[in-house]
């Protein structure tokens, strides 16, 4: 493995062409907790899994506000997640202090984007987080994932972290667009609980469309 000359300190690559470290970014992300977002015309929720811990230790955060219009949800190191939580919450402050109007979603996506890449341009550690991002703006309920690498996609259903693969399925057999907020809860909690194999308890947050408001529920436990 070697250096590119002249262009400062960059990541290694494997075998395969692929970003080793960003690998290992993603590895941690697939051990978080499991974490999912649905998005139908008229609602958007985001739901993480709360793992257990200590009697005497409080859990920490895993669903958070934005702005008032705009939540989000992550899996991976929580260090990493409260880094990146921050990173947007500080961009939607800087755009309406400098346009005077709410940020919309994808350009929040885009921000988290090109932040997460820089960390893929150097030889510096990536963040081991993936972001669930939900929010309401002039188009309308986005919603969208972005992953350590930088990458982003919009969409109507993502799971991240623990067995998310078997969480996404469970969203993509159940989803519905003419779904109810009450219908869109109980199928991110299914899709958590299929993938742990028990109930878990969940952090949930929601967005519904006309509200531009992103709160959370009352944890179930």
């Amino acid at each position: 493995m070697s250096e590119v000359s002249g262009q400062g300190r960059f990541p290694f690559y494997g075998p395969q062409g692929r970003l080793v470290l960003v690998d290992s970014a993603l590895e941690a992300v697939r051990r978080g907790s499991t974490t999912v977002g649905i998005k139908t015309p008229k609602f958007a929720v985001l739901s993480s899994q709360i793992k257990p811990t200590h009697p005497l230790i409080e859990p920490s955060e895993k669903v958070f506000a934005i702005d008032y219009h705009v939540g989000a949800t992550g899996s991976g190191y929580i260090g990493d997640t409260l880094q990146l939580i921050d990173t947007l919450r500080l961009e939607a402050q800087k755009h309406k202090l400098t346009f005077e109007t709410p940020v919309d979603t994808e350009s929040l996506a885009k921000h988290l984007s090109s932040y997460l890449h820089n960390y893929t341009t150097y030889a510096v550690r990536p963040q081991a987080s993936s972001i669930i991002l939900a929010g309401e703006d002039q188009t309308g309920i986005q919603m969208y994932h972005v992953d350590p690498s930088g990458t982003f996609f919009r969409g109507s259903g993502f799971a991240i972290g623990h067995e998310s693969e078997i969480a996404l399925d469970v969203i993509t057999k159940g989803y519905s667009t003419d779904m109810d907020l009450d219908q869109t809860v109980g199928l991110a909690k299914k899709a958590i609980e299929k993938a742990l194999g028990e109930k878990p308890v969940v952090e949930t947050g929601v967005l519904a469309a006309g509200s531009q408001k992103f709160r959370k529920i009352p944890i179930d436990r």
